[in-house]
């Protein structure tokens, strides 16, 4: 996989959650009509505004509704830093869903929600690491 695109209907408001907010640089951008970042080695996330993703698709369809029963991670490297996304995210506009904290599966998280509704876990997860030829290994070290 190499791009998640996001329908929005809020152009704006998604670049000042992303961009200003969380500090993201946009990899590309057209004014109005799409925004892309770069969200993990070889993966780009895209924001289109709803009309302009309506028209890629071209089926006349709109298929632009709220994303639903997906939620996207972000892994850091401790739970202070957990902590310290989490913040920042609400201060930019975030809605917490689930304030950081420890889990049965032995890391740490937190759940929010974006401008679109869109699910973030952010999360410190011990048992998980990427290795330098980009594999991802879950499990002790």
């Amino acid at each position: 996989m190499h791009f998640i695109t996001i329908a929005t209907a809020d152009l704006d408001a998604v670049r000042r959650f992303y961009v200003d907010g969380l500090g993201w640089s946009p990899t590309l951008e057209v004014a109005g009509e799409v925004l892309f970042v770069q969200a993990g080695p070889g993966l780009m996330l895209s924001f289109f505004a709803a009309p302009a993703f309506v028209r890629d698709i071209g089926t006349g369809a709109d298929v632009a509704g709220a994303p639903a029963g997906i939620t996207l991670a972000h892994n850091v490297g401790s739970p202070a830093e957990v902590d310290r996304v989490v913040s920042d995210a609400v201060a930019a506009g975030a809605v917490l869903l689930k304030k950081p904290q420890y889990a049965e599966w032995g890391g740490y998280h937190g759940h929010l929600a974006d401008p679109n509704g869109l699910i973030w876990e952010i999360a410190h997860n011990p048992g998980w690491r990427v290795e330098p030829d980009g594999t991802v290994v879950m499990g002790p070290a």
